[in-house]
């Protein structure tokens, strides 16, 4: 029987400034899947999104992250990105000086070079992307801007799933890709990531919000507490947070 586990969360305790955010974690995801993550604000959920792409702030203090069978647990960000983990953030940064354009190239060569395939020159990538902004409804004016300067929420949104549709990386990680956006902005970037999944990759979606989840069925939901994970359902438990709230919910609930 083929193992299709791209993700294996085990026991992860972590800090950052000496106080710890992941207390004994847990976490199993198998490719084709989609898990989204809910709790209350400062339950770990971003904690654990940058812990998994390697956030150097961050200290694992014991406990593993295996990624396609691979201990990953002490690799650096770029070699973590490079083997197929992509973390859309929930603030993207500016970046004065680098066009996205010249960005995206960069970060496109780099992941074609680490699993083996032609890098492309700026015409090649120049056709290649094009295609790409097509797929999510993107003004291509967007690529000669500096990375994410003067862009909007939205805009900046829309740029990380540019990103995530480029690389075709294997586990995503949206960090509350939903905040910010109006009821257009959210249903079109919905519909890119519902694009994008497939058997071959999964999804992390870090959210609040059940409008997020209307959108994208995932398989399973998380809910966060303290630093772990403390129940896990299907789409449906999205509604029963959005009727009873979190408070009932983890009272009601035992692991």
């Amino acid at each position: 029987m083929i193992n299709k586990e791209i993700l294996k969360i085990q026991n992860l305790y972590a800090s950052i400034d000496q106080k710890e955010i992941l207390k004994g974690l847990n976490l199993s995801i198998n490719k084709g899947e989609i898990h989204a993550i809910m709790g209350k604000n400062g339950s770990g959920k971003s904690t654990l999104a940058k812990v998994i792409s390697g956030h150097p702030s961050y200290n694992i203090k014991s406990g593993n992250i295996f990624f396609k069978h691979e201990d990953i647990t002490g690799e650096e960000p770029d070699n973590r990105a490079k083997k197929g983990i992509f973390l859309a953030f929930q603030y993207p940064i500016e970046v004065p000086g680098v066009t996205n354009i010249d960005f995206l190239r960069l970060a496109y060569n780099s992941r074609q070079k680490q699993i083996g395939k032609e890098e492309l020159d700026p015409l090649a990538f120049f056709e290649l992307i094009n295609q790409e902004i097509k797929k999510i409804n993107m003004n291509p004016l967007f690529l000669n801007r500096n990375l994410n300067e003067g862009f909007s929420g939205g805009e900046k949104k829309k740029n990380e799933i540019l990103q995530m549709s480029l690389l075709k990386s294997e586990l995503c990680i949206l960090d509350e890709i939903d905040s910010g956006l109006d009821v257009d902005a959210l249903k079109s970037i919905s519909n890119s990531i519902n694009n994008f999944s497939n058997s071959e990759n999964s999804m992390i979606l870090i959210t609040h919000y059940q409008r997020l989840i209307d959108y994208i069925r995932p398989n399973y939901i998380h809910i966060m507490d303290e630093g772990k994970i403390i129940y896990t359902g299907d789409y449906k438990l999205a509604l029963e947070i959005e009727k009873y709230g979190y408070e009932n919910l983890l009272s009601s609930k035992t692991t």
